[in-house]
């Protein structure tokens, strides 16, 4: 998969999934997990890990964003401090 950064609030990295996540979730629903995730919206996370990700942008910490399917699947997307890797995954292959 291939992200421009037009209007990115920050570099992914190298995309990935886990075999897991790759079997379970719709792939338009990741798609637009994942441009969300880019543009800074961290989906249902609560406020004070929100501050957190806002505060990761400016100090190179990891980014972690939780959404849910539209049948309510739970997951997750990890962008490493390093900005090296993005990381769409269950909480289940934590």
């Amino acid at each position: 998969m291939r992200v421009f950064a037009v209007g990115l609030r920050f570099h992914p990295g190298r995309l990935m999934i886990t075999r897991n996540a790759k079997d379970v979730l719709p792939h338009m629903e990741v798609n637009a997990a994942i441009k969300r995730h880019l543009n800074g919206d961290w989906g249902d996370v609560c406020p004070s890990d929100w501050q957190l990700n806002e505060d990761a942008l400016k100090h190179g910490d990891r980014l972690l964003s939780v959404y849910h399917t539209h049948d309510d699947v739970k997951f997750w997307i990890i962008t490493e401090s390093d900005r090296s890797a993005t990381t769409v995954l269950l909480p289940s292959d934590y």
